[in-house]
């Protein structure tokens, strides 16, 4: 008489248990990526942002936001923060007849470069930064 085996052994549980562990880390490793890519992109946008409005302001009073003062350039009256939030804040150097404001890439490569000037000194590769036209 022969029995009938149902379910199945430990062995090809802890098989599939692995497998399905493999594919989640790799899946979630993906995504973390993906989040950094889009903050990133999110952070170039907000400086393109910055860089139209300071300009903006500058072509209707002759001159750049002060220093801590830099929500006067925006509609809503507050600069735009880092998509992170306070633990990955944009880097503002401003005068009135000049700015530079960066941000700090966590993935990819920056545009500051090794020429540096007074206002826009930050040569670090992931920085993103926008700096004055006039």
């Amino acid at each position: 008489m022969r029995t009938i085996k149902l379910g199945f052994t430990l062995i090809e549980l802890l098989v599939v248990i692995a497998i399905i562990a493999i594919i989640t880390s790799i899946g979630v490793a993906n995504l973390i990526t993906a989040q950094k890519q889009a903050r990133d992109s999110a952070r170039r946008e907000i400086i393109s942002n910055v860089e139209s409005a300071f300009e903006q302001y500058y072509a209707e009073f002759n001159v750049y936001p002060a220093s801590g003062s830099q929500g006067a350039a925006f509609e809503s009256g507050t600069a735009p923060s880092d998509p992170k939030g306070s633990t990955n804040p944009l880097t503002w150097n401003m005068s009135t007849v000049a700015y530079c404001v960066c941000a700090t890439l966590e993935t990819g490569v920056g545009n500051a470069g090794a020429s540096a000037t007074t206002t826009c000194n930050w040569t670090g590769t992931t920085h993103y930064c926008a700096q004055n036209k006039q």
